[in-house]
């Protein structure tokens, strides 16, 4: 075997391992010891790799984001631009079902700041919403939403669902309010709330499945039903 493959799988070992540690103990538990320990390397290995540990978790950062964009970009432009918003909706919710460490990492469900992440780094998942924002833009082009304000309407679906998904990895929803009937009933009332009908809006939902299992299965990140809920429950 070529040293490169073998290059890349220890610099994502390390990053895995990583979003683990600090999913699990948080900053104070996270250390090059350790995470050498849990991959099986030496602790020279982290700043060959990386250069820093705060390299290392804004690399876990970059990384979770990369991987939703991957899966976000493959939802495309479909003919019902309300459908894509909420495929959006699904495959970012799948996305953190399937890395959870990775989400709390990311989205700064934890206290990372000790890492001396900047303001930029933060930004840097920018380029996923952008995707969001330009389906939003589509569906006022189509007469779904009115004219207006397309990245403030974008802020109102991922605040939204940041919400459901924070709770369901917390696992505090339960029947009959799962995640499921609050993705749902959430999503129908921005769809609505922003000037679309009703029963349009639900026949997009149900469209909106099928264009999220196509995007998360030509990214990789769904090879099987994992889970019966979610998805599964409109096709």
């Amino acid at each position: 075997m070529s040293p490169r493959p073998a290059q890349a799988d220890l610099r994502n070992a390390l990053m895995e391992a990583a979003a683990r540690v600090l999913a699990q103990d948080g900053p104070v538990g996270l250390s090059t010891r350790r995470l050498a320990k849990e991959v099986g390397t030496s602790t020279m290995a982290i700043y060959t790799y990386f250069g820093s540990m705060d390299d290392l978790v804004r690399a876990v950062v970059h990384e979770g984001f990369a991987r939703l964009n991957t899966s976000m970009t493959a939802i495309g432009d479909s003919a019902d631009p309300v459908a894509d918003v909420v495929a959006h909706g699904r495959v970012y919710r799948w996305s953190a079902y399937k890395n959870p460490d990775l989400y709390q990492v990311m989205l700064g469900a934890l206290n990372i700041a000790s890492f001396s992440l900047t303001d930029e780094d933060r930004r840097h998942g920018r380029y996923v919403l952008d995707i969001l924002i330009g389906s939003v833009r589509r569906c006022m082009a189509a007469g779904r939403f009115p004219e207006g304000d397309a990245e403030l309407v974008a802020h109102q679906f991922w605040t939204a669902l940041h919400g459901i998904v924070t709770l369901e990895l917390g696992g505090y929803l339960f029947a009959p309010y799962d995640a499921d009937a609050c993705f749902d009933a959430q999503a129908h009332s921005l769809i609505v709330g922003n000037g679309d009908d009703g029963a349009r809006a639900w026949a997009s939902m149900r469209r909106s499945a099928r264009i999220a299992e196509r995007a998360l299965r030509a990214s990789g990140e769904l090879t099987g039903w994992d889970k019966p809920e979610g998805l599964r429950q409109w096709i």
